[in-house]
């Protein structure tokens, strides 16, 4: 903790100097976070977001932790759901997609529903609970062992692949930043991605917004492990992408990635 500092150490018979005023309110901002301090910090959040945001949409993660001998009717339920609520057009949510984990944290699904901001969430948390909707949903919740939702942001560099059908596995990497550190890790980011695209584009990249703060999420698609490998190898020869790993590996705390396959009615397959 931050030693409590009194003003005795500077004083003038019993009066404060201005130098020991202005430590005082020097420390108070710094314990308590003055109204300027809280304003220009707020502003700097909303314009970092700003800078690095393709601001029109949310992306909701909804990761599942699903019961090992419940996966088949998990994805029997999931797929009522999800479906259902893609096709509504009163709804306007897009299913970016879903998949399965195969390497990382097994029987886990991921669903990346895209809304039209938070406008479009707060449209779906006022509908009635009893609609077909969130009846379907809860015929998805007995299979289930753990939720977790974290809604994000598409990076501007990176836009969210439209459907498409290739085939092959997906490739979901996660970064846990240094506070802070979000707009350098972008810039840097930026000037590789391009060295990269020679090789592979990706299909989407976030950044967090609600829920665990600080990450940023690169999703990636190849035909196999082996051509995953293969590319990977590939990219270290471009001018660029290794300074970019040394540079953005610096700025996070915890690196994850996890592969995926995408589920029958996962508009990205």
């Amino acid at each position: 903790m931050l030693p409590r500092l009194g003003h005795k150490a500077i004083r003038t018979g019993s009066v404060c100097t201005p130098v020991a005023r202005a430590r005082s309110i020097s420390v108070q901002s710094l314990l308590h976070g003055s109204p300027e301090a809280r304003k220009i910090g707020d502003a700097e959040i909303q314009q970092h977001s700003k800078s690095v945001a393709r601001g029109k949409y949310l992306h909701a993660f909804e990761v599942h932790r699903v019961k090992p001998d419940a996966v088949e009717d998990y994805k029997k339920a999931a797929e009522r759901y999800y479906t259902g609520v893609a096709v509504d057009p009163d709804l306007n949510i897009k299913l970016t997609g879903s998949w399965e984990t195969i390497v990382g944290a097994q029987d886990t699904f991921v669903h990346i529903l895209e809304y039209e901001n938070y406008q479009g969430y707060d449209r779906w948390m006022r509908i009635p609970q009893d609609s077909p909707h969130k009846e379907n949903y809860q015929h998805v919740l007995p299979h289930v062992q753990m939720r977790n939702l974290q809604f994000n942001q598409e990076f501007a560099m990176s836009p969210s692949s439209p459907p498409r059908s290739q085939g092959g596995i997906f490739e979901l990497r996660t970064y846990q930043l240094q506070p802070g550190a979000l707009l350098q890790w972008e810039s840097t980011w930026r000037r590789g991605i391009e060295a990269r695209r020679k090789l592979v584009t990706p299909v989407g990249a976030w950044f967090s917004q609600v829920g665990r703060l600080h990450q940023v999420h690169h999703l990636w698609q190849y035909p196999d492990l082996q051509s995953r490998k293969e590319t990977r190898d590939k990219a270290w020869e471009l001018d660029g992408w290794s300074e970019t790993i040394s540079k953005t590996s610096q700025l996070a705390t915890l690196m994850d990635n996890s592969i995926l396959t995408p589920l029958s009615f996962s508009p990205l397959k």
